[in-house]
């Protein structure tokens, strides 16, 4: 399990806290520090079936100036914009061993990380099943 969090966002302590408590192994990725690529980006929006300005929090995507249009053809300029603005990407970003992702701001998308990763856990434990 991979998180992308912001220690300093509530949401994403809770998400950590709802890893500890289920007893769940992950890794942090403090994605101000250490911004996704564009390609990385592209990644999780395919994964979360979204497009890159769905994963934009709209009040930081102002304030960094990324007024762009929200069409295919500038999918990727949106990609990029994120990259260089991270503080403009929602969060925590969570992604399960099996490829599951979610952005968990909310109970029910932690649960469904922290149950993929008991599944992916268990077929690791257990090949043959």
């Amino acid at each position: 399990m991979e998180i992308w969090l912001n220690p300093a966002c509530s949401k994403c302590r809770t998400a950590a806290a709802t890893l500890d408590e289920a007893g769940v192994g992950y890794i942090v990725r403090r994605y101000l520090e250490q911004p996704p690529t564009p390609e990385e980006l592209g990644e999780v929006v395919t994964r979360l079936g979204v497009e890159p300005w769905d994963l934009a929090r709209p009040k930081e995507a102002r304030e960094d100036g990324l007024d762009l249009p929200r069409d295919p053809e500038h999918r990727h300029e949106w990609l990029v914009a994120l990259a260089t603005h991270p503080r403009a990407i929602q969060r925590p970003i969570l992604t399960a061993a099996d490829g599951t992702t979610v952005v968990g701001r909310d109970p029910e998308s932690l649960a469904q990380v922290v149950t993929a990763q008991a599944r992916a856990d268990a077929r690791s434990a257990h090949p043959e099943s």
